[in-house]
């Protein structure tokens, strides 16, 4: 079978898009898209060891501040940018919230990488604590739970979410040029999920291309041999590897198999249906495990997921939820608002972890992915591109690479010059009458970098590795040690420094607030909110 005959009319599809829009002039449309920025940043000691200390009061509390909050660890930041229509902004706030962070912690750093290092073993990781509150109780369990289910050390690996939201005025000009007469919301999340399904066919490019994970610490295997080679006496590594922490070793939904689940994302229904099902299915692993032992809660349940959340995937629809909605309700009940991108590696070579050129990047490839056509994923597809995926993270630059496509092959050289070059519109429709090109700009960029995969991040830092005769502890201490003395230099911006000082100052009090008031009991609190069912989606 040809490969490029199911393929390529995807592409034509964006292209004639585009083209109406630009006939229309309404190709200022694609501009203007709202972009959030989240950064997972672990804290760690001078040696590298991941903090035991609490979350620093002085950041405010983790469960009601908006902007600094902490992931699966109490050491995990999480630090989350509200979203801008500029593509600068995300970016000069995350300098800000790093900023604010650097003075505030106690002889620690922020660690560069996305693989943890010095890990010593599954109880130095501490699981994050959120209050007295049901809620804050809830978000704990939940923590929990995944230690039980799938250890803690995975866990602490970190990322860059990428959340985008396509610009409110191209939905009525898509609509028209579509001819759609039926439900807008409908129209938007048929289209998002669209997007979503596109992401998932071609989204092996943001390894490939920003993947920075190629070794890690042979701590990170505990007293398990490690299942890959050695680089130096503490590293492993796979040669051509991009992104470890997308393959085997990261986080993954390692049980899909056995469990029998898997997110459909042929449209909202199916996809609501599906998570829904796997929430409320019990998984006999899981209640081995037990729920409440002893007094303690080990899980929230012991369902093939407790929660949305659980279910990994390297892209999520997402609604903005009202109080302790449950994600499905709201995507549910109000359709999807955004969709946020999951797969970027923090950026060793750059103190904020993404830099601009990635932001543009990646912008042009989802707004890419929304206008190209979008047929279901079947079976064989999706095996295609669970294959894909793993490759990419582990043998992402090795001469030659083959991936799968329309049940054959295809280079992933071909395959990846094939979708940038299908890209060139969507980019200089974004540059619009800007001097400097620069989606444009940075396409160049990555077609240079599919011809010579030693300019990618992950190829960067392995000859960096090997130039300075340090494994990779030892980079990424270099690495995290030079962003920390970046932010402690940089002067703060009065405003910013500001609102987050009373931001701190109002979380905590909005905690005390909360533990305050009267507290169902917990089992009480968690069997209301799972009786939540979501309505059916419009």
């Amino acid at each position: 079978m040809n490969p490029d005959a199911q393929v390529l009319p995807l592409y034509r599809l964006a292209e004639q898009r585009l083209g109406r829009l630009l006939t229309t002039g309404q190709q200022h449309l694609l501009r203007d898209g709202l972009v959030g920025l989240e950064k997972e940043s672990l804290r760690v000691s001078p040696n590298g060891g991941i903090a035991q200390t609490p979350h620093p009061k002085a950041l405010g509390s983790a469960l009601t501040h908006p902007y600094i909050t902490t992931d699966y660890s109490e050491a995990l930041l999480e630090l989350i940018t509200p979203p801008f229509t500029d593509r600068v902004g995300p970016l000069r706030f995350l300098e800000d919230l790093q900023k604010f962070v650097y003075p505030r912690l106690d002889s620690e750093i922020l660690w560069a990488t996305s693989m943890p290092c010095v890990v010593a073993g599954e109880d130095s990781i501490p699981i994050a604590q959120y209050g007295s509150s049901n809620v804050g109780l809830m978000k704990t369990v939940y923590r929990r739970g995944l230690g039980y289910r799938y250890g803690r050390v995975m866990q602490v690996i970190a990322g860059v979410h990428y959340n985008y939201s396509v610009p409110e005025a191209l939905w009525p000009a898509l609509r028209e040029l579509d001819g759609d007469g039926g439900d807008a919301s409908a129209y938007r999340s048929r289209a998002y999920f669209g997007m979503i399904r596109n992401l998932q066919r071609v989204g092996w490019l943001i390894p490939y291309l920003f993947g920075a994970s190629p070794a890690v610490c042979k701590s990170f295997f505990g007293d398990q041999h490690p299942p890959m080679p050695q680089f130096d006496r503490n590293t492993c590594y796979e040669p051509y590897a991009t992104s470890l922490r997308m393959g085997d070793i990261g986080y993954t939904n390692a049980k899909e198999g056995e469990t029998g689940i898997k997110a459909c994302y042929d449209d909202l229904a199916c996809y609501v249906k599906s998570l829904a099902c796997a929430i409320e299915t019990p998984y006999p692993e899981y209640e081995r495990i037990g729920v409440c032992v002893d007094g303690e809660y080990r899980q929230l349940n012991a369902n093939i997921l407790q929660i949305e959340n659980e279910y990994y995937s390297t892209v999520r629809p997402k609604q903005i939820l009202q109080g302790l909605e449950k994600p499905t309700c709201a995507l549910a009940a109000r359709g999807v608002r955004y969709v946020e991108l999951r797969s970027v590696d923090v950026n060793a070579f750059h103190p904020l972890g993404i830099d601009l050129d990635q932001v543009y990047f990646i912008e042009a490839l989802m707004l890419f992915c929304l206008l190209a056509d979008s047929p279901p994923i079947d079976a064989d597809e999706r095996t295609h591109i669970d294959f894909n995926q793993s490759a990419i993270s582990h043998r992402g630059r090795e001469p030659g690479l083959k991936l799968r496509r329309s049940g054959g092959e295809i280079a992933l050289k071909d395959w990846a010059l094939e979708v940038l070059g299908a890209m060139q519109g969507v980019c200089e429709l974004l540059d619009g009458d800007a001097v400097e090109r620069p989606y444009s700009r940075v396409l160049a960029t990555q077609v240079e970098a599919v011809h010579d995969p030693e300019r990618t991040p992950s190829a960067r830092m392995l000859a960096e590795m090997r130039a300075n005769g340090e494994g990779f502890y030892h980079f990424a201490r270099r690495m995290s040690q030079a962003h920390g003395e970046y932010f402690n230099a940089l002067p703060p911006r009065a405003e910013a420094e500001a609102l987050l000082e009373r931001l701190a100052v109002d979380s905590l009090a909005e905690q005390a607030a909360l533990e305050a008031e009267p507290q169902a009991p917990f089992d009480e609190f968690l069997k209301a909110y799972f009786a939540e069912r979501p309505p059916q989606p419009a």
